[in-house]
């Protein structure tokens, strides 16, 4: 087995009290002080979240606008200049290969962030994908480290450490700053649900900014977080996780994110086909999102069923500290059910699901 890659970041969490799990080939810090207490901060006043192991992929020239457009199902071509979008990259059958975000920096001249553990197979799937077009694919993930600092006072951490008036900046957008005296990019994005801000910086310069984000921070309750809390704010929030909601096998309208499939768009692109398909006959199983009226959290695996027979099972679990109960999603089979009258069982015991539309804490 090879060993885990390590960010930059790596000694910066080990001196904050760094808990580490391997994820997607990566070291990462899971926790700190702790996944629940992490995740209450982020929600009352805000956190600090390496993530760098996730990818970046350039893709630039004469076709890198019409390239993206047929290897994405949402509409890149009404991206203007320094904003994003997220997305998903589908298989001719219609699954996901991965979720991502496109950053336009100006015309024919795009950034990709993709997932940690699927960088290495999306980026060959790219590049294959490009083959037929004029335009250059580049894996630069090595050259970054990426931040994200969520939460209600995140904007209000960053405003001693940059002069960009962030709280000016839409949704979705991303600018070229100096942070803490470093270069950087910040783009208005994040997968907590809540206010905040990811940095792009070269990869030397992260650990500088984290901890100038971290001292900025302390007397506003702003504090390092761990993948533990990043997995249960984004479930709480209702946002999919590769492998999880969505999956080669699962699809963005199966999935909750038909928003993202623009069957209308100028051009074909990849599962087009077999999602215009789907949409016309209507997904025969779908994700929902519940919480639990019980203090067992249901796994990933545990059987969904209605009138007592197998009719999906959860896809994720977690707690949710928020509404102090176990949150979750599940993948089930639409065909003569009701939603409302689903259980979960877990060894033995039926427990409802209290089936719910994302975000659950609000």
């Amino acid at each position: 087995m090879s060993t885990p890659k390590r960010t930059a970041l790596y000694s910066f969490h080990r001196e904050q009290g760094a808990r580490f799990v391997e994820f997607g080939g990566w070291d990462m810090p899971v926790q700190y002080a702790g996944i629940l207490e992490e995740h209450r901060m982020v929600r009352k006043f805000g956190g600090l979240f390496d993530v760098s192991h996730m990818g970046e992929v350039n893709v630039t020239g004469p076709m890198a606008e019409k390239f993206l457009n047929y290897l994405v199902a949402n509409d890149v071509a009404k991206l203007k200049d320094r904003r994003a979008l997220y997305t998903v990259m589908c298989q001719e059958s219609g699954g996901v290969v991965d979720d991502l975000l496109v950053y336009r920096f100006k015309k024919n001249s795009y950034m990709l962030c993709i997932n940690a553990g699927n960088t290495e197979s999306d980026y060959n799937w790219i590049r294959e994908k490009a083959a037929p077009f004029n335009c250059e694919v580049e894996n630069v993930s090595a050259d970054f480290t990426q931040l994200a600092l969520q939460g209600p006072l995140a904007l209000s951490t960053m405003a001693p450490l940059t002069v960009v008036k962030l709280d000016e900046m839409p949704r979705f957008s991303i600018i070229d700053a100096i942070v803490a005296g470093a270069p950087a990019m910040i783009s208005r994005t994040g997968y907590t649900g809540e206010e905040g801000v990811e940095i792009y910086c070269p990869w030397d310069v992260g650990s500088t900014i984290a901890r100038s984000i971290l001292d900025a921070g302390k007397y506003l309750g702003i504090g390092p977080c761990g993948l533990g809390a990043r997995d249960s704010l984004r479930l709480e929030a209702g946002f999919p996780l590769y492998g999880h909601e969505i999956t080669e096998s699962i699809s963005p309208l199966e999935a909750g994110l038909g928003w993202t499939v623009k069957l209308n768009k100028e051009g074909d692109f990849i599962g087009k086909e077999a999602l215009a398909a789907e949409k016309a006959r209507g997904s025969s199983r779908r994700i929902v999102y519940f919480h639990l009226d019980s203090r067992r959290i249901a796994r990933p695996g545990t059987p969904v069923l209605f009138c007592e027979e197998k009719v999906g099972e959860v896809v994720s679990g977690s707690f949710s500290p928020i509404l102090d109960q176990p949150i979750g999603s599940a993948l089930v089979s639409l065909e003569g059910i009701d939603i409302q009258s689903l259980k979960v069982d877990l060894r033995g015991h039926l427990i409802p699901l209290q089936v719910k539309k994302p975000p659950l804490h609000k």
